[in-house]
């Protein structure tokens, strides 16, 4: 390896040293002299529609990969991906958000340029995404370049969170000393202090005294990296286990004591006396948002729990600080002795109905009867593979993607704390090209084309119109992706909440199907459409659509206020009774 490296050079190489093969964004005037940089140094440079597209794609990327990368121009360009950036922050996906900004000279003389407010202050945009990452840092001085890019990107892992990088235009070329890259960037060292003995001694106790003990992995599991460790737990102690929307996927959900989805006051009767009657609830990962928490009943009381986050374990309401969880996980594993575990009777778990023979589907219906959530997401269990990624945009189809039944080895994307419409058509993009990837690394075939699993992308019309552009993208790179459109006709989650039949709610009726070839699909791309059960079972059947590749693009006609069960089957009904008492209500004179 040569003395010193281009800034570039060095940014590019330890984005892809850290697991992220491609890099999404759009060319800019500020950036143009970076990407140049992209290709020769082994990463793929995927190009999005807009930048908004690009850092929803990049959250999805990072999700599966761990981490992703998004490079955009400064102001216009950066501003556009924020609201992505925000997501990325909120739900802790690892992003590292790379800007191509003015030269230096041109920034410290406050010239009046273009993307700018005109007013020669250059600080604003970095100001704006200070909020929104977990680290920032604008590369001035080539001494000191590659210690900044190592910090925030070490940052960027610890907390598996956005961070952001700024790079003028003239430091792109400058040299920088190479010699850091032979050590890589990783985690820092926990301290295994007593008080870390001290809280795992105690977590332990409570466990050998409790009588009823269930176990609840949330979602930030995958950015604690303790994923592995909580289901080798729930393995070696049976204890049910159930997960929230946000924690879908992060552990085999095939494995006996897997309870599905915990859903608080909306979940089965015999589910809700059963938490009832726990004496110890173990939470693993805790992202406790109203979406992910059906408006807080799913979760536990504080004083039967003990909670594993970051660098706190919480007993009893009593915490425990710096314990990395990662490390309070691992000892509590180590020492657990499932011996001395208070054991569930037989008939204790047989009122759980997740185990439970599946819902009758197809065989239940009538083939001319129109579709409806009733039996919907029942039936698109069946067609989920082990190695699949499975993704319900924000809207009915989020809310349908947490009550289906999946194989091992299936992440599942579900609305989660941003709830930003349009995010989950970018990042299944994202996710299907971290997928393809990681399937060629592992066949050892990088520069051939392998099978890979399926990513699953059921997405509603209203928020299809606000990204449909990358579908362009997922037809450029010939990515395995089929996205299922629930045509309700506009807006039915908001419906629900308020506006029943106004027409703020409504959306412009698209030719949907039309999509793949007016993005450029190949001719004999897979489309079709179902409103029956009998259409939509001989959709089903169809070879092409199951083991074609590609895109493939079928659209659903649904009616605008059929909802799957849970909070939007209570949110609908409230609606529609306000609006039937409208129409019951006397007419006034002002």
């Amino acid at each position: 390896m040569a003395d010193t490296i281009k800034v570039a050079e060095y940014l590019f190489t330890r984005v892809k040293q850290l697991g992220a093969d491609a890099i999404h964004g759009v060319p800019g005037d500020f950036n143009l002299n970076l990407l140049d940089y992209v290709e020769p140094l082994g990463l793929l440079w995927v190009g999005n529609a807009n930048e908004l597209n690009a850092g929803y794609a990049a959250d999805g990327y990072s999700r599966i990969r761990g981490i992703g990368a998004i490079v955009t121009t400064f102001g216009v360009g950066e501003l556009s991906a924020i609201n992505a950036i925000a997501g990325a922050y909120a739900e802790r996906a690892p992003v590292v958000h790379i800007v191509g900004t003015p030269d230096r000279a041109t920034q410290d003389g406050q010239v009046r340029v273009h993307h700018t407010f005109n007013d020669g202050n250059f600080r604003r945009f970095g100001q704006m995404h200070a909020h929104v990452t977990v680290a920032q840092t604008s590369l001035r001085d080539p001494l000191t370049a590659s210690q900044e890019i190592d910090r925030v990107l070490q940052q960027c892992l610890i907390h598996s969170r956005p961070v952001y990088i700024e790079v003028p235009v003239d430091m792109v070329e400058a040299p920088v000393r190479a010699a850091s890259l032979k050590t890589p960037i990783g985690l820092p060292e926990p301290l295994e202090t007593p008080a870390v003995s001290d809280a795992v001694g105690q977590v332990l106790e409570k466990i050998y005294a409790a009588k009823r003990t269930v176990i609840l992995f949330d979602g930030e599991c995958r950015a604690l990296g303790i994923s592995e460790l909580v289901q080798s737990i729930s393995e070696a102690t049976k204890l049910p286990t159930w997960t929230t929307s946000y924690g879908r996927g992060l552990i085999d959900e095939s494995i006996p004591n897997f309870q599905g989805v915990y859903r608080g006051s909306f979940d089965e009767q015999s589910v809700q006396e059963f938490f009832k009657q726990a004496d110890l609830v173990l939470v693993f990962g805790p992202h406790f948002s109203t979406t992910n928490s059906y408006a807080l009943t799913a979760k536990p009381i504080s004083d039967i729990s003990i909670v594993f986050s970051d660098n706190e374990i919480e007993i009893g309401g009593k915490v425990f600080h710096d314990i990395p969880a990662r490390l309070g996980v691992s000892k509590l594993l180590a020492q657990l002795d499932s011996s001395k575990l208070a054991r569930y009777s037989a008939i204790d778990l047989q009122s759980l109905p997740w185990q439970q023979t599946q819902l009758e589907a197809l065989a239940n219906v009538q083939k001319d009867d129109v579709i409806s959530h009733s039996k919907l997401w029942d039936l698109f269990a069946a067609f989920v593979r082990p190695g699949d990624i499975v993704m319900g945009e924000t809207g009915t189809s989020g809310y349908g993607v947490r009550e289906m039944r999946t194989p091992p080895n299936v992440r599942v994307f579900a609305p989660v704390t941003w709830l930003s419409i349009g995010y989950m058509l970018p990042a299944a993009q994202g996710a299907a090209f971290a997928q393809r990837q990681m399937q060629q690394q592992a066949n050892g075939a990088q520069n051939s084309v392998v099978k890979s699993g399926r990513t699953i992308l059921f997405i509603g019309d209203g928020s299809l119109q606000m990204t449909v552009q990358e579908i362009s993208t997922i037809i450029r790179h010939e990515l395995d992706v089929i996205i299922v459109v629930l045509n309700n006709d506009g807006y039915t989650i908001e419906r629900a909440i308020h506006g029943l039949k106004e027409g703020y709610n409504d959306v412009a009726a698209w030719r949907y199907l039309g999509a793949p070839n007016f993005f450029g699909a190949k001719e004999g791309t897979y489309t079709a459409s179902a409103r029956t059960w009998g259409e939509l079972e001989a959709v089903l059947a169809s070879k092409k659509l199951s083991d074609g590749k590609g895109l493939r693009m079928v659209e659903l006609l649904l009616d605008r206020e059929d909802v799957p069960r849970g909070p939007l089957t209570m949110l609908m009904g409230k609606e529609q009774k306000r609006m039937e008492g409208l129409k019951t209500k006397p007419a006034t004179i002002p």
